[in-house]
């Protein structure tokens, strides 16, 4: 899954494609090469959700987000995901086009449940503590593994009671939404225990804070430690890998495929 961010402000590459009005063509040109690249989903993303992100309106998130799904599902046959939590702008994405809906608040906002039901889209929950503006004052838990997953299995089985298919639903633990370094680590070396619920996975750690941390490198310096992390993942069983960087981290699943057929030999 390649991101693609329609904001001024998201934490690693805010401003690339919009900065006070939408540059369609830029936007256009970064689709064509995630897709060449082998990207098997374009996630596309109208409001930040980096630490310290302040929620914009609906008007303004549609602005961003809808042109751009219009312009994609024209160009592309790739499936078009929306990373939102908005359930007018869930409605407005389906009719453009979209195929999947991308929720860091897990459909709690009012109406999200209710919007991905009627539009018979697949859904993407994802876990986060408090909002975006707070989520990285002091996070807690008691044992983050156990809280993430049972949070994550209760938010899908009110999918199902709203009519949403099993097979329609992904889960991912939402690294650094909420999440101390340690939280983050300690969820990573758990992903197998996410895998083992027979939900399909997302993992996306794509040049996140905690690797930054760990590295002490910059967003831009994050690549081998985002490919490392996406490398691991999918060893681990994930099976959808959100990143920045397709081509690199597609060069890195493919050569893990092949060491993967010779150890069947």
């Amino acid at each position: 899954m390649g991101i693609i961010n329609i904001t001024p402000d998201s934490f690693s590459d805010g401003g690339e494609l919009y900065t006070t009005r939408l540059d369609l063509d830029k936007t256009l040109f970064k689709a064509h090469h995630m897709v060449e690249a082998g990207a098997g989903i374009i996630d596309v993303g109208g409001e930040s959700t980096r630490p310290g992100a302040f929620e914009i309106g609906v008007e303004e998130e549609l602005n961003r987000v809808v042109p751009v799904v219009e312009a994609l599902t024209a160009r592309f046959d790739t499936p078009i995901s929306v990373d939102t939590s908005s359930s007018e702008v869930i409605r407005e994405a389906a009719s453009a086009g979209a195929s999947l809906i991308n929720d860091v608040r897990a459909l709690r906002r009012p109406g999200a449940l209710e919007a991905v039901a009627k539009t018979n889209l697949p859904v993407c929950l994802v876990h986060m503590q408090n909002e975006p503006a707070s989520m990285q004052v002091a996070p807690t838990y008691k044992n983050v593994v156990a809280e993430v997953k049972s949070f994550l299995l209760a938010q899908r089985n009110r999918c199902l009671l709203a009519g949403i298919p099993s097979h329609k639903i992904l889960i991912d633990p939402g690294f650094g939404f909420g999440k101390t370094t340690e939280h983050n680590l300690c969820l990573f070396k758990s992903i197998d225990q996410f895998v083992e619920t027979n939900v399909p996975v997302l993992i996306g750690v794509s040049r996140k804070r905690f690797i930054g941390e760990l590295l002490n490198e910059a967003p831009d310096q994050r690549l081998i430690g985002s490919v490392t992390m996406a490398l691991l993942a999918a060893q681990a069983g994930a099976s959808v890998l959100r990143v920045h960087d397709v081509k690199e981290t597609k060069q890195a699943l493919r050569l893990l495929s092949y060491t993967e057929k010779l150890s069947d030999t």
